[in-house]
């Protein structure tokens, strides 16, 4: 039985394509970064409630166990810490007379998730490189990280704004 590899040019060429891709993505957010966007406070626990719903049918198909859980577990609590450091690199504004609320994008969150991106795909080539080591392995701890970094970025902002909100109606 033979075993088919792709060729090492074709990673080459692959790895370029991602990297082109998240270099276009990474342009675009980046011209965008400096601009004020609306903040509604009720609508920040969207991307967590959907990311939670994918996280867990993930799981519920195929849970981990063992050292995949354990990797998994710490995994969610870095991703939280990581995520309530990256809400507080949002950059949160209250109009004194409105009290709309504003947020914009802070350069360092931005460079804090290409620095995320490097450390997943350099894991990943070196993880894939084993034959021990399981896709799920891979998959299971992003999926928890993911999952406690989106959450906390999101009630971190929540919490700020409302009390930066509050903090203006009382002053008005």
């Amino acid at each position: 039985m033979q075993v088919q590899t792709q060729p090492v040019h074709q990673n080459w060429i692959s790895l370029a394509i991602t990297i082109g891709i998240i270099v276009i993505v990474m342009g675009l957010r980046m011209r965008r970064m400096g601009q004020m966007r609306p903040l509604n406070l009720n609508s920040l626990w969207i991307v967590p409630a959907l990311y939670l719903v994918v996280a867990a049918l993930m799981f519920f198909q195929l849970p981990p166990t063992g050292w995949v859980a354990i990797a998994s577990a710490a995994a969610l609590a870095v991703g939280a810490a990581v995520g309530w450091q990256r809400g507080k690199m949002m950059h949160i504004h209250v109009d004194p007379e409105t009290h709309a609320l504003n947020q914009k994008a802070s350069p360092a969150a931005m460079i804090f998730l290409i620095a995320l991106i490097v450390v997943r795909t350099t894991a990943r080539s070196v993880l894939g490189q084993e034959s021990d080591i399981s896709p799920a392995m891979l998959t299971d701890p992003l999926i928890a990280f993911a999952l406690g970094m989106f959450s906390l970025t999101r009630l971190e902002m929540y919490l700020r704004a409302k009390r930066l909100l509050e903090e203006a109606r009382g002053r008005g």
